[in-house]
């Protein structure tokens, strides 16, 4: 029997017009922080909004950035996403690039200066700035998005936009906005969501050097054990054996691999470990059983790292993210689609406005396994994937852009994320100066202003 849901009838009324921008970007995650120092200058105005209170979203969680360098090792992303991490290593609040077997590349950062780095960029670069909102629904003129309605404790308002991008990850203003859009693999499974934990107090020496001289006894996925005695920036998976150890001496892991990363401090590791099933990140009651349950969980994966990880002895959960991680939610439809076999042939597009090259790393949305594969090089990404079909006025970029579930799984990373966003704040301002909507701007024109800004392209 089909429940019936109750409702009630909401009245209309006006709504007060907080401000007019001519580039709105919502969401202010890595891929919004790009987007919107692209976008400024040239005399626009440019508005940033965000729900929470600092900008930088899955970026200043813990993980490395991924995807600054490609297989060869040359550097792939760069231009405004070099230039933030230019301006963390002023601060020596990032690793710098690490070549990594496994994960082509990484680049740890600190945290806290990168949120603040972000909004002194914003200030540099002339962006207005509103944190605590969050983006309700949007303002459309049949298939034309021309704003967004805000919603926060100053009540209901409304921001209206010459162009809008959505960088929100979930696509809000997207699906708000009526695109049409996919959910996970063909079952509709999304890829789980972690939650972040830093442990503080390991012996960092001590793992690396019990890695590298034991490899019976730690069975790492790809990287040779040697590597470890080399770098002390690294992430490690694998353990597989020590896991199984674990589980049947009691202890309940909801992953089969131990994943963990250096930090920038030397004693500090950064774990990838929890993972909760089957939950759809656009729900509220979803989300909130995934971060009870990931807290759960992250209690044996604290007892199981001291207890079996050598270096983690006298260590301590320090901190936790302050959300969790998603994946994967809505990923919407453009004018065109990039897939795995995109990836894995290394394909170059007439319309490429970034490079990428880290792996369809696909985390398994039933069980604890997770399934890699690289392509040999680099792969292009075209600008169609980024123009939402059938709405106009509208980018979306990010995880939440047109991908499949299998590529997306590539393409998901902050490095690559940070391109996005400068890629689609860059097309937003030559659109608007041309007089015309993103969905037709001259993309050549768009990859030369790239070029000029030291963006890598292959065109």
């Amino acid at each position: 029997m089909q429940h019936q849901v109750q409702t009630i009838h909401e009245p209309a009324r006006e709504i007060p017009v907080r401000t007019s921008v001519d580039i709105l970007i919502v969401g202010g995650g890595p891929t919004g922080i790009m987007a919107a120092e692209a976008a400024a200058g040239k005399g626009l105005k440019v508005m940033l909004i965000e729900s929470k209170s600092f900008l930088g979203g899955n970026m200043v969680m813990g993980l490395p950035l991924l995807g600054f360098l490609g297989r060869k090792g040359n550097p792939i992303i760069k231009g405004l996403p070099q230039k933030f991490v230019d301006r963390l290593a002023e601060q020596h609040a990032t690793s710098g690039h690490r070549a990594c077997p496994l994960h082509v590349s990484l680049t740890m950062i600190e945290p806290e200066a990168s949120k603040l780095l972000a909004l002194q960029l914003m200030e540099e670069a002339g962006v207005e700035v509103l944190m605590y909102v969050t983006c309700v629904d949007t303002i459309m003129e049949g298939k034309t998005v021309k704003g967004v309605i805000i919603e926060s404790k100053a009540g209901r308002e409304a921001i209206l936009a010459k162009t809008i991008i959505d960088c929100t990850g979930d696509g809000d203003v997207a699906y708000r906005a009526g695109a049409a859009y996919e959910v996970g693999n063909s079952d509709g499974r999304t890829q789980p969501p972690t939650l972040m934990f830093c442990m503080k107090g390991v012996d960092v020496k001590k793992l690396r050097e019990s890695v590298a001289d034991h490899p019976e006894l730690y069975d790492i996925d790809y990287i040779p054990n040697e590597f470890f005695r080399k770098d002390a920036n690294f992430t490690m998976v694998g353990m597989r054996a020590l896991m199984d150890k674990a589980k049947e001496e009691g202890l309940d892991l909801p992953v089969s691999r131990t994943v963990i990363m250096t930090g920038i401090a030397k004693d500090e590791m950064w774990i990838n470990m929890s993972r909760v099933n089957g939950v759809d990140a656009t729900d509220p009651e979803s989300c909130t059983y995934g971060e009870i349950q990931a807290r759960k969980q992250n209690e044996d994966v604290v007892k199981y790292l001291i207890k079996y990880v050598p270096g983690f002895e006298n260590s301590w959960m320090e901190k936790v993210a302050p959300y969790l991680g998603i994946r994967e939610t809505r990923r919407f439809i453009g004018e065109y689609m990039l897939t795995d076999q995109d990836i894995l042939d290394c394909r170059r597009f007439d319309d490429a406005v970034l490079v990428a090259s880290y792996p369809v790393d696909l985390h398994h949305p039933v069980g604890g396994d997770c399934t890699l594969y690289w392509c040999e090089d680099c792969y292009d990404i075209p600008y169609r994937c980024f123009v939402p079909k059938g709405i106009h006025n509208l980018l979306v970029a990010g995880r939440c852009a047109s991908m499949t579930h299998e590529a997306m799984a590539s393409t998901r990373v902050m490095g690559t994320c940070m391109a996005m966003g400068e890629a689609v704040g860059k097309a937003a301002q030559v659109a608007l100066l041309q007089g015309v909507a993103p969905a037709d701007v001259d993309v050549k024109k768009v990859q030369q202003e790239l070029l000029a800004e030291g963006v890598y392209l292959r065109v």
